[in-house]
């Protein structure tokens, strides 16, 4: 596996790099260079307070949508000529995987015929999965139509036996239910159309073409489409700008804005013209972000449907996935990939639906809640405010009767553990500038476990001021991105598993003489820790780990080119309160050597 480091600034560029795709010959006039890379993904210009009290309410306040990938490579399922290509599976034409002639990638529309696709399942499905929209692909990278165009033959209606309109029926769907609706659409990346980015550079008769002509022939007519034909739509959710001209973008984004003056822009859009932060794909962000954004994963590893592809994330891992989002202060889009029939695979159905019910029951700690006081997740959860709430999402219940939260000081009313019955009220006690809940041993609910901290103001007003916690009846990790770094340089990298399926780890590399890496932490009770760090690099590596009380522990363990735990030694703490932990490599290549987190277990006599 090669793992490239990729900074925010050049990372859409790497991404390219790492598919290898050859550019097709583009306007490059007014097209991105340096700083200004940072805005062709994550980044909007526009007032996020003037959003919240208008058009991005909604937004602001769902926190978890569905998202759904569906054209021409669903019918594939991830083979080619009987050979299955692993990877995800709306990419299958790229030369990276099958390498699939255009000529020949039209022809799959002469057998798409999704008779099983029943829009109004689909919608009550997002529904009961406590979803508040939909966002949909209406023409992904292939460049075929899943609506009806006047532009091109080449869609669901005019280009395949099933000959219609599916998108008027999940719109119409979703209004019906009182949902969101929106449209993906890849307003750069077109791999069928002359001039298209990353297509044919000359059309049918051999005559050059370039960007321009592609945009103002497909591109912005379909945008007007699909913003003028299904009535009033939440979201366009443009995608891969890449090296799209600016002048271009700006024209997209004013077109949308003028014909569905409600619906929401991520930023993909380019050049910071969104509306709202999309930050990444698979990517759940480790630290509290300001401002509106989302982030966008998928319920297995591929986006499109895949045979073979049944690693689905269990009702657990969703709501793990969601309620971290939400903490961060961001909106989470969950997709599924309908098959070529149009099903939904039934265990990923299914897992939605069990998700949907703890949310029916737990609706406070998702809908317009905001984000936590601590700035990160929890050993044993994680935390939403809303109101003068607190709402602690316990995954991992503590056995010994004991849950801990560092530095909170604020005046509390009540804590009381939610459920279907009647909230029962539970004791607390604070010491040591830690609260310590008294709790039953045994968790209430067997998914996910919920208890209310009320105080007596706004819970958006608390302030933690107390470094990281070190907790003593559960693992504590201290991630690389919440330490200070001396010496060294503290980064991400990215890499993928299968083709498409992305990895992101923050992490401290490129190790100078006397570097270090230390963390501020908040111990609650002294004693025995056992150590491990999660690295990766060559040969045999030696790490040192140290307190501001005089413990250090060094240990040389071996080192692969995956992150993985390695068992260090004991640290102790001889006393409760304020310390400072340090890291530090002492001998081994500091460019290759990639220092992930810090775990400290507690040893319980």
């Amino acid at each position: 596996m090669n793992i490239k480091n990729i900074t925010k600034k050049n990372w859409l560029l790497g991404v390219f790099i790492l598919l290898t795709i050859t550019l097709s010959s583009q306007d490059k006039k007014n097209t991105p260079k340096g700083k200004e890379m940072d805005k062709l993904w994550g980044e909007t210009n526009v007032s996020t307070d003037a959003l919240k009290d208008g058009k991005g309410k909604f937004f602001d306040e769902s926190n978890f949508g569905m998202f759904i990938h569906w054209g021409l490579f669903s019918n594939l399922g991830g083979v080619w000529k009987d050979k299955t290509y692993y990877g995800i599976g709306e990419w299958i034409m790229n030369p990276r995987m099958a390498g699939i002639p255009i000529p020949e990638y039209k022809k799959i529309a002469n057998d798409f015929n999704p008779i099983n696709f029943d829009a109004k399942k689909i919608a009550k499905l997002a529904k009961d999965a406590g979803m508040k929209y939909i966002v949909i692909t209406s023409k992904h990278h292939e460049g075929f139509a899943m609506f009806d165009t006047k532009v091109s033959d080449f869609d669901i209606v005019d280009a395949t036996p099933f000959g219609r309109d599916l998108m008027h029926e999940l719109a119409d769907a979703c209004h019906e239910l009182g949902l969101g609706f929106g449209f993906y659409y890849s307003h750069n990346q077109d791999w069928t159309t002359p001039g298209g980015g990353y297509g044919p550079t000359t059309d049918e008769k051999g005559n050059k073409v370039n960007f321009k002509d592609y945009f103002y022939s497909k591109c912005k007519p379909q945008v007007e489409e699909i913003c003028t034909n299904y009535g009033q739509i939440d979201f366009v959710w443009f995608d891969t700008p890449g090296d799209m001209p600016k002048e271009y973008v700006v024209e997209l984004a004013e077109t949308v804005r003028t014909l569905q003056p409600k619906a929401m822009m991520c930023s993909r859009v380019g050049y910071g013209m969104g509306d709202y932060a999309s930050k990444g794909d698979m990517d759940v962000p480790t630290q509290n972000i300001e401002g509106l954004w989302e982030t966008c994963d998928t319920n297995n590893d591929s986006w499109s449907y895949a045979w073979y592809d049944n690693n689905f994330k269990s009702p657990k891992k969703i709501l793990d996935r969601l309620i971290q989002t939400i903490g961060r202060g961001g909106s989470y889009l969950f997709n599924v990939g309908p098959n070529g029939e149009g099903v939904i695979p039934e265990i990923g159905v299914t897992f939605l639906e069990q998700t949907g019910a703890w949310i029916n029951k737990y609706p406070q700690v998702i809908y317009g809640a905001g984000a936590s006081p601590w700035g990160h997740k929890l050993p044993w959860g994680d935390v939403t405010t809303k109101g003068n709430s607190l709402y602690l999402s316990v995954f991992d219940w503590p056995t010994d009767g004991k849950l801990y939260l560092p530095g909170l000081e604020d005046k509390i009313k009540s804590i009381s553990i939610l459920g279907d019955r009647k909230s029962k009220r539970i004791d607390y006690q604070k010491t040591n500038g830690w609260l310590i809940l008294d709790i039953p041993t045994t968790a209430p609910d067997k998914l996910v476990s919920v208890i209310e901290v009320k105080l007596k103001k706004e819970s958006s007003k608390v302030k933690i001021e107390s470094p990281l916690g070190i907790f003593p009846n559960t693992d504590n990790v201290l991630l690389s991105e919440s330490g200070q770094v001396k010496n060294a340089e503290q980064g991400s990298v990215q890499w993928m598993e299968k083709f498409g399926e992305w990895k992101h780890v923050k992490q401290v590399n490129n190790w100078e003489e006397n570097g270090s890496i230390s963390w501020e932490v908040n111990v609650q009770k002294p004693g025995y820790y056992y150590l491990e760090l999660c690295y990766r690099g060559e040969d045999r590596l030696v790490w040192k780990t140290e307190t501001d009380e005089g413990i250090s522990v060094q240990n040389q363990q071996a080192a692969t080119e995956k992150y993985i735990f390695y068992n260090m030694g004991i640290l102790e703490f001889k006393t409760a309160g304020k310390h400072v932990i340090s890291t530090s490599l002492i001998e081994g290549n500091g460019k290759t050597s990639s220092l992930k987190s810090l775990v400290l277990k507690p040893i319980n006599n």
